[in-house]
């Protein structure tokens, strides 16, 4: 896991020190004002959503893993096998659409593919080996990266994303970090290029997502709560 981190760590050094040295290169520049807020407000979505796969795969996986001797199938893990690549994957997909040229896409799908698609591949080979007669089947109903827009529809969504406070603290770091830079640099573009009063109006559509993931975050973790407040009911009813 330290190695995959420091590896992370070099590509994102790398990737800052291009957009650094080359801005004009891979920076977008602010011509249709409609889109520009459009994309503001996917990217930040994006961004958003992605975080909040990551940390409700990484805190349900925590909770249930039971020290890896079970497969995990419920949660994030019911509808993608893969819930915290997907979560990296929309997070980069959210900072292009918010800053980057198009291109700079295709070069980032390049980059998930040579990074995280032969990862995958590896990990599930050992998965098939530790669960030989699960996992085959878990891999027939859930999709490896991209989650079924059907299935997603059906479901209530805080079945798929379970949240807790507890898991949030253990990665608020990341998610502030990540959040407040790319903020920072599309409100600051939106005020040099716009003005300062016309550029904060501008940007309100980002706040405005903001504050509904925050609502949203909120009425997961009571979900959450809820479910496993009925569950421990249950077991105590079965007992008795």
């Amino acid at each position: 896991m330290k190695r995959r981190l420091k590896l992370n760590g070099v590509i994102v050094f790398l990737a800052l020190l291009l957009l650094i040295i080359f801005p004009k290169v891979f920076m977008n520049k602010i011509k249709n004002l409609q889109l520009d807020t459009f994309l503001d407000v996917i990217g930040i979505a994006f961004i958003l959503l992605g975080q909040l796969f990551r940390l409700s795969a990484r805190g349900y996986k925590t909770q249930h893993s039971k020290e890896g001797q079970s497969l995990i199938q419920g949660g994030p893990y019911s509808v993608v096998r893969n819930p915290m690549y997907l979560g990296i994957l929309l997070i980069g997909m959210g900072i292009v659409l918010m800053l980057f040229k198009w291109w700079v896409a295709a070069v980032l799908i390049l980059v998930f593919i040579l990074r995280y698609i032969l990862l995958m591949l590896s990990e599930e080979k050992k998965l098939t080996v530790l669960f030989p007669s699960e996992y085959p089947q878990y891999c027939k109903r859930v999709p490896r990266i991209l989650p079924s827009l059907s299935t997603i529809l059906k479901r209530e969504v805080s079945e798929y994303l379970p949240v807790k406070l507890r898991w949030i603290k253990r990665e608020i770091g990341t998610i502030l970090v990540v959040l407040l830079t790319v903020v920072f640099i599309e409100l600051l573009r939106d005020i040099l290029s716009k003005g300062l009063i016309k550029g904060i109006r501008e940007s309100s559509g980002m706040f405005m997502t903001i504050a509904l993931f925050i609502i949203l975050v909120v009425y997961l973790n009571k979900k959450t709560v809820e479910a496993g407040e009925n569950a421990s009911d249950g077991k105590q009813d079965n007992k008795q």
